[in-house]
């Protein structure tokens, strides 16, 4: 059966793989990101390649109305989605830095009441169909607390937490909601970011294909798993990050300590 996939960040990165994904498995899609011109390369690609129907909407979800409008495409167009990939984020400022406040708000917009948006948005139609999927991209650092900005673990936390209490309260609905909370995923990310040097500081064996991860997402939620941490190496060291011995050692240790 065609399903359609609407997918946020869809033209870099994670989002460009879950885009590839969906498509190879015969879905249409509905492609959101900033840049037109890139969005119209990669949906005429995916065309090309799958033989799928893909639309496009240009919109940046730090912007607060963003989702309101394409919600409001979905409409007029008449496409039902039940796939929604909340995958639009940056690497983002720290907060105690002197970056101006509304920097900041538009960062915390993106990275959470954006995904909080488009789950109130296009949850409840998935609902009344008694389908869908939802998959929230949180991250593994969103898993443990550590002196690191104090935005964007933070943020990915509440992804993890605002897709646990969703996927409970949607039980026996057909909608199923994952936290999908990759470790270190060799994609562009790290480069749009300025984070190259950090990236090449770190050991290899701790980076995983995004292929190998969205392919884990993707067969999570269709588990009805709440959360996913994707490769294996983090999947080991979950049960160590949530210790209260391993965050006492973090606290030790932080800087001032």
């Amino acid at each position: 059966m065609t399903r359609r996939a609407l997918i946020t960040g869809a033209t870099a990165g994670l989002g460009l793989e879950f885009a590839r994904q969906f498509a190879g498995e015969g879905h249409d899609l509905l492609l959101v990101a900033r840049r037109e011109s890139r969005l119209v390369e990669v949906a005429d690609a995916l065309r090309r390649d799958h033989a799928i129907d893909v639309a496009v909407c240009t919109g940046d979800l730090a912007d607060r109305e963003t989702p309101e409008r394409i919600e409001r495409f979905v409409a007029e167009a008449g496409l039902p989605i039940d796939y929604l990939v909340n995958n639009a984020g940056s690497a983002g400022p720290h907060l105690l830095e002197p970056t101006p406040w509304p920097d900041q708000a538009r960062f915390l917009e993106l990275m959470m009441m954006s995904v909080a948006q488009m789950c109130h948005r296009f949850i409840p139609p998935m609902r009344e169909r008694g389908f869908g999927r939802v998959i929230n991209v949180s991250s593994f650092a969103g898993r443990i607390a550590r002196p690191a900005g104090a935005n964007y673990g933070p943020a990915k936390a509440y992804l993890v937490a605002l897709s646990e209490e969703l996927a409970l309260e949607l039980g026996g609905s057909g909608v199923h909601v994952s936290a999908f909370c990759p470790g270190f995923v060799h994609t562009d990310f790290h480069e749009t970011g300025g984070l190259m040097d950090m990236k090449r500081g770190l050991p290899a064996w701790i980076w995983y294909d995004a292929e190998t991860v969205v392919k884990e997402a993707i067969e999570a939620v269709e588990r009805g798993h709440p959360i996913q941490v994707s490769g294996r190496i983090y999947r080991w060291l979950d049960p160590f990050a949530q210790s209260v011995w391993v965050r006492a050692l973090i606290k030790r240790f932080a800087p001032g300590r």
